[in-house]
């Protein structure tokens, strides 16, 4: 069994592709235990965790023949993580105090590597800067100065709710770039 876990993650998709059941459980073994810690760093809720990275693994064996994965495979498993801890955050009754340091603990390259946390920001940075400019400027007050709607809202002399729709937009391109459906 040791010698399965060197196979390449591209040939481990490549193997789940053609219906190869044991690559998803190979890929299943090898980045469960990362995803989970990544999860609960943030929720501390073990069940949810577990809902969540169990989800992440089902959407990749049902879509394994129409995801196209732009980064690599550990890079797409952790953003799609990080974007369903940040669902469940958003529509959940969690305490305030989840959101302090979230962006830190969840992008940290210790629980990744450098090399794929690198090619994950390269490739974020990529699609925000094709977002229109307005957007592009509400997108980086919001995850790199970390400033609330309101505070956004104010410094550019717009609305709330126009704030929500650039974030949504933005986040939205970045699913949709990054093959998380």
């Amino acid at each position: 069994m040791g010698d399965q876990f060197k196979i390449e993650d591209v040939q481990l998709m490549d193997r789940m592709r053609s219906g190869d059941d044991i690559a998803l459980k190979l890929i299943y073994k090898k980045y469960w235990n990362q995803l989970f810690s990544s999860a609960f760093n943030v929720l501390h809720d073990q069940q949810v965790c577990e809902d969540i990275i169990q989800e992440i693994f089902i959407n990749l064996w049902n879509k394994r023949e129409i995801i196209e994965i732009k980064v690599s495979l550990k890079s797409y498993l952790f953003a799609s993580t990080r974007y369903e801890v940040y669902r469940q955050v958003r529509y959940s009754s969690v305490r305030e105090d989840l959101f302090e340091n979230v962006f830190e603990r969840m992008e940290s390259p210790s629980e990744y590597g450098n090399i794929e946390h690198r090619e994950l920001l390269s490739q974020i940075n990529s699609i925000v800067d094709k977002l229109s400019a307005k957007c592009k400027v509400v997108y980086k007050l919001s995850r790199e100065e970390q400033l609330s709607h309101k505070e956004i809202a104010s410094q550019l002399d717009i609305s709330t709710k126009t704030v929500e729709n650039h974030l949504n937009k933005a986040l939205r391109q970045l699913r949709i770039s990054l093959g998380l459906f």
